[in-house]
């Protein structure tokens, strides 16, 4: 159904690049999901009364959250679509994160009155009605909840959205916890064992389980997490397969949601080409990672000296710094020659919490050096790796 709906109303819909189309996707699937969620409570709600059972009622209400969910992600598509304005001129994209932490908040919230109504039941049980009306309005309603996910994942990962992937997380957990409940009214009526509380403390316990894992899943890009590998290797990949590129370093992603990302970058050169070739070539890269991913690059050119002294230097401070720790790595080395002494200066990657602090690094990496060459002193500067987050 979801792919007949974004055939007609999305056009399109393969140019996924382009954000009005992103944004369509969501709506298409925002309004499906608070339609089916509003469907879903109604048929709950009235089996949850005909039968007197607080696990049906709770996973009633439990799909009614569900409908405002989808109003939530919804808002936020709308929001994060719009376009860059001088108070927000990087976009609106971060709206989208922010709709898929209140959809796991949400969750969370319909965890704690799950617990807190089935503890009451179990303290006061109650008998539970049956009838093969209840137990097709709850298989119709598995059914329909696994359909939900499936199509908030596929298209929230094709589009890229953490709020669908959340989406479909709570639509799972939905789906499991009616099951349970499910279980709970055929043991009931079979068995005469009266579980129903307990089914719904169960319901409650993997709700509220599931709705941790989607607030740590949407707080993360809110909170600036590294990218994604696979992106950082394309990056790569793009600035390396031009020759007159030596290597690249300082690579930094910043995420303003989807589809709106920056990157900065380091990009070594030897130091004798012509400096206006170089600068043409920069351009063209930044233009060619604009074209391939959709992204806003700014690249700083490094000049790099291959002398045979400054790579026979370069070559035993790489040494030193592996013999220290082979996390460890340097880049922007070059050397300043004086009457008495050579100045070293060169930037050292470090993960964060490293165990030496920086000055402690600093030291080490200077005592190495002095053991090989007295005359030479070092200018370290310490860096963190921005792209692993390690």
């Amino acid at each position: 159904m979801i792919a007949l709906l974004i055939r007609l109303f999305v056009k399109d819909h393969n140019n996924l690049s382009n954000p009005d189309v992103r944004r369509k996707y969501g709506e298409v699937c925002g309004f499906s999901g608070i339609l089916l969620n509003l469907l879903l409570f109604a048929g709950k709600f009235i089996a949850g009364q005909l039968s007197g059972s607080i696990a049906i009622t709770a996973d009633a209400f439990n799909n009614l959250s569900d409908a405002g969910s989808s109003v939530i992600t919804l808002v936020g598509f709308r929001f994060a679509g719009r376009k860059p304005d001088p108070d927000h001129p990087f976009g609106h994209g971060r709206i989208e994160y922010i709709s898929g932490l209140l959809v796991s908040i949400l969750i969370l919230m319909m965890a704690f009155e799950l617990i807190k109504s089935s503890v009451g039941k179990i303290l006061n049980p109650e008998p539970v009605e049956f009838s093969i009306v209840i137990v097709v309005i709850l298989v119709a309603s598995i059914f329909v909840k696994l359909y939900m996910a499936m199509y908030n994942r596929k298209y929230g990962k094709k589009i890229d959205s953490a709020a669908m992937v959340a989406t479909a997380t709570d639509s799972l957990s939905d789906c499991i916890s009616t099951v349970v409940v499910l279980a709970s009214t055929l043991i009931a009526h079979f068995a005469g064992i009266m579980i129903d509380g307990w089914c719904g403390l169960l319901v409650g316990i993997f709700v509220l389980i599931a709705g941790y894992k989607s607030v740590k899943e949407t707080l993360s890009p809110l909170l600036g997490q590294p990218p994604e590998a696979e992106f950082v290797e394309r990056i790569k990949k793009i600035v390396n397969s031009h020759e007159q590129i030596l290597g690249i370093h300082d690579l930094v992603v910043h995420d303003y949601g989807p589809g709106r990302r920056m990157i900065s970058l380091h990009a070594e050169i030897d130091a004798d080409s012509n400096i206006l070739e170089t600068h043409d070539l920069i351009d063209n890269i930044e233009v060619q990672l604009h074209r391939e991913l959709d992204c806003e690059a700014v690249i700083h050119m490094d000049p790099i000296v291959n002398n045979e002294e400054t790579i026979a230097l370069r070559k035993m401070v790489t040494d030193i710094v592996a013999e220290i720790d082979p996390q460890l790595h340097i880049h922007d080395f070059r050397t300043v020659p004086g009457v008495t002494h050579t100045n070293l200066i060169f930037d050292v990657v470090a993960p964060f919490g490293y165990g030496l602090s920086d000055d402690d690094l600093k030291s080490a990496i200077f005592a190495g050096v002095q053991k090989q060459r007295s005359d030479c002193f070092t200018v370290i500067q310490i860096d963190k790796d921005y792209i692993s987050g390690k």
